[in-house]
């Protein structure tokens, strides 16, 4: 048995005009793809991860399959699966005997690295063809990026929407300006986001059930649960939860995207990330359904902007950081951060209501939108010193969109500010005051974000005057960092002490479980 051409789909590449498929003959080529263990275990994936990557690679090998293309699937339980992508690879090539091997780009330096010596192994071409899922391909992004004392995503999102004429009049932006941020950061108040639409929810047919069932029995101990595995794994299903979202959630998304509510996990948010990152949807059908809905008169232009903001300007600007940083990036530890991730990171077991909450809900669903990832789990990491590449592995293991390209920039540069500045113009800090502005979980909790010593001193309140104490050196010159710091200065040195204690508590004690 031997073929022209091996084109290798990997997870996260399920798109049936990838270019990778371009110029696919049915009579001479074959479609690789392959479940490993090792994709689950390189970090203690979480269930729902490894679930919603499993159903939409078999759904996609299932749908091309019914165009009459010949795919070579490795299935997770099939006997002498080797466990890495490498060595897969290495036996199929030699079951298989191309002549080339295709891949669109990898989202992951290290699967692009593993496959490419697994090529070399067998003398073979590794033909790594530019992804043309994304508006901003590499070349582009290094020539944005060429010449210039700092990068800011701000510059780069409008140069994106000159260039492919997004939200526009002209030649200048809808209602003559470029972000509508400011307007974006409203609390629900006492009185909660009131009725909300449920999003659209995809229950398991027998080919997810069948992968539900696998990972049960395959990875037990596994964090997360999948009793609530709804995620769209399909390209319908992937437009069909876009239509809902721009229907039911944008037109309220705008003003409330970064409010938080205990229990209510969804709110207005797209819940599409995922569907984007498996590439079940396309960016710029994403872009359009929502540009098309503010031109309609549907959604108020400070939504669309917003939501677009997020795609069309972060999205692209994330990949482009990582692929111009790595491999590299991944050792980025600016702040000197070493200690450990709290183990109950990994079971939502702590005293602290909005950190008991989003974990919960990170477990129970996979997912926590912008806000609870950067300002509560992000940011109390952050704030006790963990070191940066172990935030980074937790983010990676449990979150159902978690591709390294756009988790690893967002966790070590946005969140934790390991890269010193590359991502994020500042650390992200702030007390507990500012989760009792945008959230109802400091209702009834233990601790009082006001206080920062003494008992029931909120730890978010605490290990911010102790972050700002510790870096005070090396964030003086930071001119957004001024009004914080000038602060710090207003305490004395018994004030100094009592945080430091208390923080150093902290740490002890298994960081306020």
């Amino acid at each position: 048995m031997s073929c022209r051409r091996l084109v290798l789909v990997l997870g996260d590449q399920l798109d049936a005009d990838a270019p990778a498929l371009e110029g696919f003959d049915p009579a001479q080529d074959r479609v690789w793809m392959a479940e490993v263990a090792g994709e689950s275990t390189h970090v203690w994936t979480a269930k729902p991860r490894i679930a919603v990557f499993l159903a939409a690679m078999r759904h996609f090998a299932q749908a091309l399959a019914a165009r009459g293309w010949t795919v070579d699937y490795l299935r997770l339980d099939a006997a002498g699966n080797p466990g890495t992508l490498g060595e897969a690879l290495a036996q199929a090539i030699a079951r298989l005997a191309p002549r080339e091997l295709v891949i669109t780009h990898p989202g992951e330096h290290r699967v692009l690295e593993m496959l490419r010596e697994a090529a070399r192994g067998a003398g073979l071409p590794l033909e790594v063809r530019e992804d043309t899922h994304f508006f901003c391909s590499l070349p582009e992004f290094a020539a944005h990026a060429r010449g210039r004392r700092q990068l800011r995503m701000e510059f780069f999102y409008r140069e994106q929407r000159r260039r492919h004429g997004v939200l526009m009049d002209g030649d200048q932006p809808c209602g003559g300006r470029w972000n509508f941020d400011a307007e974006n950061r409203a609390s629900f108040g006492h009185e909660g986001p009131g009725l909300l639409v449920a999003p659209l929810r995809f229950a398991p047919d027998t080919l997810t059930q069948e992968v539900l069932d696998l990972v049960e029995a395959r990875f037990p101990d596994h964090p997360g649960s999948l009793q609530d595995f709804s995620w769209p794994v399909t390209r319908k299903q992937a437009r069909e939860a876009l239509h809902d979202f721009v229907t039911h959630r944008l037109p309220e998304f705008g003003l409330w995207q970064d409010a938080m509510w205990t229990g209510e996990p969804w709110l207005n948010h797209s819940l599409l990330s995922s569907a984007m990152n498996l590439h079940l949807l396309d960016p710029r059908e994403v872009v359009a359904a929502a540009e098309a809905a503010y031109r309609e008169g549907r959604v108020p232009l400070a939504s669309a902007e917003g939501f677009i903001r997020q795609v069309l300007g972060w999205r692209e600007y994330v990949r482009g950081i990582y692929w111009m940083e790595m491999p590299g990036y991944l050792e980025r530890n600016a702040l000197g951060a070493t200690q450990p991730l709290p183990a109950w990171y990994w079971t939502g077991d702590t005293a602290m209501a909005c950190l008991r909450d989003a974990l919960t809900q990170t477990l129970r669903h996979g997912y926590a939108h912008h806000i609870q990832r950067l300002m509560v789990t992000g940011l109390y990491a952050l704030l006790l010193g963990v070191d940066p590449k172990q935030v980074h592995a937790w983010y990676l293991a449990v979150y159902v969109d978690a591709v390294e390209w756009v988790e690893l920039p967002n966790t070590l540069g946005m969140s934790q500010y390991g890269d010193g500045g590359l991502m994020a113009s500042k650390p992200y800090v702030a007390s507990g005051k500012y989760i009792q502005r945008m959230s109802n979980a400091c209702k009834g909790c233990r601790y009082d974000p006001a206080r920062s010593t003494g008992e029931g001193a909120c730890p978010f309140t605490t290990l911010y005057w102790d972050f700002l104490i510790r870096h005070e050196p090396t964030l003086k010159n930071n001119q957004r960092m001024a009004m914080q710091l000038k602060n710090v200065q207003r305490l004395d040195d018994a004030q100094r002490q009592q945080i430091a204690a208390r923080a150093s508590a902290l740490r002890h004690e298994g960081a306020a479980k």
